[in-house]
């Protein structure tokens, strides 16, 4: 069932933020692939944390456990959000930058001279540069594999000429933070696990557009961030409990064994996980609201809730895509046929003919349209398409968007064009 225009209406009510006007109009937030804006659930999520339960993990008295069983429901929300039925296999951190250099540091303890790891060409550097350098450290070789240009898909050829009994670890990203690619990871995981190979699976940029399950993705680790998923600034790992148990983390040595604890260092941003949880609950009564039913478990209202997502994204960028490919000088980077939509989320970058990425961002801008320039940290990408280092313009939609903002945009970029 798609997203109809009442609910989507009714999902931007939720958001404070998209109230804000430039130069007297609505301002458009297309910024979503470096951060979506927060339902006021979040917002209040995150106060009522500060107001009422403000305490460090551990404690005997009242906030201390009142806030340890708010933060235990949370890993529940997300095991729910990543399709795991163990909470204990999700932990929270800063970012997932952070995380990822934590996680590679313990992985590379386990390699030796002669393995080799892969990355790839498409990634955020977040899953390219930690695992590169972990590689570094052990003396072991990292391949890349290289993305193909013309519709920036990665050459799974060269992933298979390399995958084989020294491959300890694949890191590959679900969707590309900056041209929308959906990256076939349930078959990667497949081939790395018929090796031997662990698998890695960045969903930062995937998880707010399509739903999560580690379990049908049968990969080893996934991180994601709640700040792409319209809640606060918060990292989110998940891995399987037995790698998590066997693995040695860097922590300190009063911190607990056990799981989540362990892969938890240091005392965590208490107040943003628990605004984790009410984004959770946000996409999750959208799931009830879509299939009208009240009833629905938050698992199974997280799947319709995505589902509606997807198919109503997937229109707008549709519209988006068949404006650009009608304007001269406008080169979209990525898949642009209309028939590929299910191979993309709803992310577009382009470059423009004698206009920098951020001339065009500035003018939109100055329209009240908020677009993103430059490289968003995907150097390896620029680099391959040749773009750099003026980087692209990059357009992303998420459900509080609509199709008059699309038109808006379309209208605005012509002028320029």
């Amino acid at each position: 069932m798609r997203l109809l225009p009442s609910v989507v209406e009714a999902c931007r009510r939720q958001f404070p933020a998209l109230a804000r006007e430039i130069g007297g109009r609505p301002a458009v937030f297309f910024d979503g692939p470096a951060g979506t804006q927060v339902p006021s659930r979040v917002i209040d999520a995150i106060a009522g944390y500060l107001r009422h339960t403000n305490a460090n993990h551990g404690g005997t008295f009242a906030t201390s456990r009142e806030s340890d069983a708010l933060l235990w429901e949370t890993h529940a929300a997300a095991a729910d959000l990543l399709g795991t039925k163990d909470p204990a296999t999700v932990s929270f951190g800063p970012n997932m930058t952070t995380l990822t250099f934590a996680l590679s540091r313990a992985l590379a303890r386990t390699w030796k001279a002669g393995d080799e790891i892969i990355v790839t060409q498409l990634d955020h550097d977040a899953n390219y540069t930690p695992w590169v350098l972990a590689a570094r450290d052990a003396g072991v070789r990292a391949r890349v594999v290289p993305v193909r240009a013309d519709d920036c898909t990665l050459d799974l050829d060269f992933l298979d000429r390399h995958l084989g009994p020294r491959t300890r670890l694949v890191a590959v990203g679900c969707a590309s933070n900056s041209v929308g690619t959906i990256n076939p990871v349930r078959e990667i995981c497949e081939r790395a696990r018929a090796v031997g190979a662990l698998t890695f699976l960045d969903a930062v940029h995937f998880a707010p557009h399509a739903a999560i399950d580690v379990q049908a993705l049968h990969c080893d680790f996934l991180v994601c961030s709640a700040y792409k998923f319209f809640g606060p600034h918060v990292g989110i790992q998940w891995g399987r409990k037995e790698i998590l148990e066997e693995l040695e983390a860097y922590k300190l040595r009063p911190a607990p064994d056990d799981l989540p604890g362990k892969w938890m260092t240091g005392t965590q941003s208490h107040e943003c996980i628990l605004g984790v949880r009410a984004a959770v609950e946000y996409l999750a009564d959208l799931g009830r609201t879509v299939r009208q039913d009240g009833t629905l478990s938050r698992r199974r209202a997280l799947v319709a809730a995505y589902q509606a997502i997807r198919d109503y994204e997937t229109d707008l960028a549709r519209q988006l895509l068949s404006g650009l490919r009608d304007m001269p000088h406008v080169r979209i980077r990525g898949i642009a046929d209309l028939d590929r939509m299910h191979e993309r989320v709803a992310t577009v970058a382009v470059t423009l003919d004698a206009r920098t990425s951020r001339d065009v961002a500035d003018h939109l801008g100055r329209h009240g349209i908020f677009v993103w320039h430059g490289n968003y940290y995907a150097l390896n990408l620029g680099e391959a398409l040749g773009v750099e280092p003026d980087g692209m313009v990059r357009i992303g939609l998420v459900h509080y968007n609509t199709s008059e903002e699309v038109d808006r945009l379309l209208r605005t970029l012509g002028e320029l064009v």
